[in-house]
């Protein structure tokens, strides 16, 4: 395969994820109409149309998803290869991207990536926050940071954190003007700050449980984000109820700027874990990188 087919590939696979053509030219640093001439090359050669364009967005047409499903693993096992060679380098060197919830990134990620980056120089570090269930293998992220409870059973997971523990929160203003919750069944009468999850799930579903019983509940409001710090804010201004890390409140609890109501129906969840593909080959970066993660508590 000539140089010239194989990068236009790997601009169609890009397209193809991002499913516009603004973030993909961004991505891969060139002009829009630039790749859009790339994109035309390459269904006329192939003799078949890849994309279906709209005003708004693109997405791979019956061909292109099946092009696409073979041309991610092959990439992805390329991209596999060619960090293997750093291997042969005296010093580790390489970048890693992940896909974390922005909680994990700034309670672990970062402060063990303070750490070790210093120490080499080589080893460069992509960080893309989502709270949604990123398909690591197809979105070309090396490795992702969620809770236990959401890793799938297919990929190696190594825990980086003790069990998370969650706390429902709201003002004592907010709080006067209310019937106490109780159970977890009465929050349906409430005001809750709620958090947006990327993809098709909508919003976060709170989970409760004590003596053994589980409850979900789909609480509702009048605000919703995808960012956990305006939840901690919204809450403070007394909008709601909002479902919290409990570290990211302690110090307004403290104060008495914010009140645990379910306390007792909060049981800790599964700490975060780093997870990556059984079938990878860790780089020495990477192997680093799990090693100064690793919970050893």
């Amino acid at each position: 395969m000539r140089r010239e087919e194989m990068s236009d590939l790997t601009a169609f696979a890009v397209v193809a994820q991002e499913r516009n053509f603004t973030r993909a030219a961004a991505r891969l640093g060139m002009s829009q109409s630039a790749l859009s001439q790339i994109m035309r090359r390459l269904e006329a050669q192939l003799g078949l149309r890849l994309l279906t364009r709209t005003t708004r967005s693109v997405a791979p047409t019956h061909a292109g998803e099946q092009l696409l499903e073979t041309l991610v693993p092959a990439l992805g096992e390329l991209d596999a290869k060619l960090a293997a060679l750093t291997e042969l380098r005296e010093k580790p060197a390489g970048t890693i991207r992940i896909t974390s919830v922005e909680h994990a990134t700034a309670t672990i990620l970062y402060p063990a990536l303070a750490q070790l980056l210093p120490e080499y120089p080589d080893i460069k570090v992509e960080i893309v926050s989502d709270y949604g269930l990123s398909d690591i293998v197809a979105d070309r992220f090396d490795a992702g940071v969620r809770l236990g409870e959401d890793v799938d059973k297919d990929m190696i997971a190594v825990r980086i954190a003790p069990d998370l523990r969650i706390a429902i929160v709201g003002s004592p203003a907010y709080l006067e003007r209310m019937e106490p919750a109780l159970v977890p069944q009465d929050l349906v009468r409430h005001q809750c700050i709620n958090l947006r999850i990327s993809g098709v799930r909508g919003f976060y579903i709170w989970s409760f449980e004590k003596e053994g019983h589980a409850v979900r509940v789909r609480v509702d409001g009048q605000l919703g984000f995808n960012t956990i710090d305006l939840l901690v804010k919204a809450a403070l201004d007394g909008f709601g109820l909002a479902h919290l890390p409990l570290d990211l409140v302690e110090q307004h609890l403290a104060s008495g700027r914010l009140v645990r109501v379910l306390e007792d129906w909060c049981k800790p969840l599964p700490g975060y874990h780093l997870y990556y593909p059984s079938r990878r080959q860790p780089s020495s970066a990477f192997a680093l990188l799990v090693d100064a993660l690793r919970c050893r508590a």
